[in-house]
């Protein structure tokens, strides 16, 4: 995609905010995320943000056209779990294809709108990380007891992505990833998606740190993480949720410093409070992630939960004009990873 490689490298590209955050100040009830479609539905559903692209589409369609008027080069998708895994607590397995193909669409469409010759716009079909994990043991009784398998994740990653590039995304972006080995069956399905079409679509790949130890919920620190990952040859690689800019910013220049490819970073607006909102304000935030680009951390920058639109303006009014992250030149070596990494030396 030569349009987005030269954005990439003319400019800091800015990412769109937090939909769950939007839809939550929307506070749609329950006959809301029901619709006309889905009103005899024998479970609940409100939270089922994904569903909203079915029920719902004016909203996120809304939600999605005011995130590209503040600025956002990459619009994501309303797909975060719209996955056959996540789904089943719905009962609604079998409509997630059409929700990443629906969402898909709606990103198209406002992207389309938006896009001028001097700010094309691109979408991101976003897969989350199931609420699954492939690494830990939901038993606390028993180490080895798994609610899912490598080969369940990579049919179910395979099959939302394949509905997004159906609907027209641009990219596929495997975000909040807590579990690496979730991830690797991510890029597992997507490249084998991609031989299969023989196609290249750019792989967007977001890791989380979730708390101030610096090790995703599987346990690997920054480093660690990416020697995991290495083999995908992603777009970006990059960290989102979980910290605000301020917790973070160790962590994103360790992946500037150590990551070959392009980087990107969207962090929440803060930590939760005791309400569970999220309390840095856009200025606020602009002011952290203005710092990330003169420091030359960044090739794509937005927020996480907690931002809206405000942020992102901010942030784009923050990033403006700033040189884009050098791509290091990276020494060849064997580098591994358990928990730590490892390097052997040459």
């Amino acid at each position: 995609m030569p349009d987005l490689i030269k954005a990439l490298q003319d400019r800091i590209l800015v990412l769109d905010g937090a939909m769950g955050t939007m839809i939550q100040n929307h506070d749609p009830n329950e006959a809301e995320y029901r619709g006309a479609r889905f009103a005899d539905w024998d479970s609940d559903l409100k939270g089922n943000n994904d569903l909203l692209t079915l029920s719902n589409p004016d909203l996120i369609r809304e939600i999605t056209a005011q995130y590209a008027e503040a600025g956002s080069d990459i619009l994501t998708t309303n797909t975060f779990s719209a996955t056959t895994i996540a789904q089943a607590d719905y009962g609604m397995e079998d409509l997630a294809d059409e929700m990443n193909r629906a969402a898909a669409a709606i990103a198209r469409d406002v992207a389309e709108e938006y896009a001028t010759p001097d700010k094309p716009r691109f979408v991101a079909g976003v897969i989350g990380p199931t609420n699954r994990t492939a690494s830990i043991s939901p038993d606390v009784n028993d180490p080895s007891k798994r609610n899912t398998s490598f080969e369940e994740l990579a049919k179910a990653y395979g099959d939302s992505a394949a509905a997004l590039l159906d609907g027209g995304v641009d990219i596929i972006l495997l975000e909040t990833i807590f579990d690496t080995l979730n991830a690797k069956a991510g890029i597992y399905a997507v490249r084998k998606l991609m031989r299969e079409r023989d196609v290249d679509i750019p792989l967007m790949i977001s890791g989380t740190i979730t708390d101030a130890s610096g090790r995703t919920l599987s346990g690997q620190t920054t480093e660690a993480f990416y020697n995991s990952i290495a083999h995908a040859r992603a777009l970006t690689v990059g960290l989102n949720c979980a910290l605000g800019p301020d917790l973070l910013r160790e962590y994103v220049a360790e992946i500037s410093r150590i990551v070959p490819c392009y980087t990107h970073a969207y962090p929440n607006a803060g930590l939760p409070n005791e309400f569970g909102e999220y309390d840095l304000t856009p200025d606020e935030m602009a002011e952290h992630i203005g710092e990330w680009a003169e420091s030359g951390l960044l090739n794509m920058a937005g927020g996480c939960c907690g931002s809206t639109p405000e942020h992102i303006a901010a942030i784009a009014e923050a990033v403006a004009g700033k040189a884009p992250r050098q791509r290091p030149e990276i020494k060849r070596a064997m580098r591994l990873s358990g928990l730590e990494p490892f390097t052997a030396s040459a």
